[in-house]
């Protein structure tokens, strides 16, 4: 149990005001699985001004949270961060002012500590510089993906952009190299997705009718024997979307180990996918800014490879 054993109520201060729920029980039950949250939410134990809610609830300052008590892994605090990961994450800001932080994601570093996690991205970026104590998640890449990562230092920036992110104001570009020769016609896809949780705790999303709506664009970069480059523009920001989206068009992510179900043309050790670009108003009076991230070192090499030699592998 908790340490009181008890109920608690917490209110919410203003610098975490526009959170999501989930996020913000993360840090209030450190240690607790994500599955577990998202339980304690769903059985209506978890409540916000004394109604249910939903994990993807957005609180606002002053609101009362409804916390149990619950069994389990207690209250651990995040691992503390290496000297090499604090100064790789200072090397990997792109842009700072004092609202936000734009990062170039490595790949392979989760954004958040969770499910056998100990710490991820935001947890060490709050131990590597005291004016980054605050600091949120605006939104998330997966593990395996790089590129431009948006971190809030400001409650009221991390607001303004979720609200852009809502209403589809925010333009976020993605290179991926795919297996095969993709369609010259093939420009949308437009397949719900729903998530599911293995017993393992391990998430896998597959196209289903009576999902939550999914929408990617592609536009072919280049052309390989066996691989495609595309930008890719999302529509919508469901998990794993544009990865499972390649997968159910028989073009799978080179390097891709979750969705690529056959023996890969081109094998490769790292997901090809990169959050190249992320266009957003700073302020809401100020005009759109871009970001852009440079590939990997990895992605850069393969492409190298693949223009080198045509008839690769």
């Amino acid at each position: 149990m908790n340490p009181s054993g008890k109920v608690r109520h917490v209110q919410v201060p203003g610098r975490q005001s526009g959170q999501r729920l989930d996020n913000f029980l993360l840090r209030e039950l450190r240690g607790l699985p994500r599955s577990r949250i998202y339980r304690l939410i769903r059985r209506g134990e978890v409540r916000v001004n004394r109604g249910r809610c939903k994990p993807e609830t957005r609180l606002e300052e002053g609101d009362q949270v409804r916390i149990p008590p619950h069994a389990g892994h207690q209250g651990a605090a995040p691992a503390a961060a290496s000297e090499k990961l604090k100064q790789s994450l200072i090397e990997c800001v792109l842009f700072e002012d004092e609202a936000m932080l734009v990062l170039d994601k490595p790949a392979g570093l989760p954004v958040h500590g969770g499910s056998g996690i100990r710490i991820g991205l935001i947890e060490a970026l709050r131990q590597t510089r005291p004016e980054w104590l605050e600091a949120e998640l605006a939104h998330r890449l997966d593990r395996e993906t790089s590129g431009c990562l948006v971190i809030a230092k400001q409650a009221g920036f991390l607001r303004h952009l979720q609200r852009q992110l809502r209403t589809g104001a925010v333009n976020k570009r993605y290179l991926a190299l795919v297996q095969g020769h993709w369609p010259q016609a093939l420009h949308l896809i437009d397949q719900p997705l729903r998530k599911n949780r293995l017993s393992s705790g391990e998430r896998m999303v597959k196209p289903d009718p009576d999902g939550k709506a999914a929408k990617t664009r592609f536009q072919i970069k280049q052309q390989f024997v066996n691989a495609t480059l595309l930008e890719i523009q999302l529509e919508t920001g469901r998990t794993h979307q544009i990865r499972v989206h390649c997968q159910h068009a028989g073009h799978p992510i080179i390097g891709d180990r979750k969705y690529h179900l056959t023996t890969p043309a081109i094998p490769h050790k790292h997901l090809t996918l990169h959050a190249q670009k992320i266009s957003f108003h700073p302020t809401p009076t100020t005009p759109q800014s871009t970001f852009e991230a440079q590939l990997p070192p990895h992605f850069a090499q393969l492409l190298k490879s693949l223009r080198e030699h045509p008839s690769l592998p």
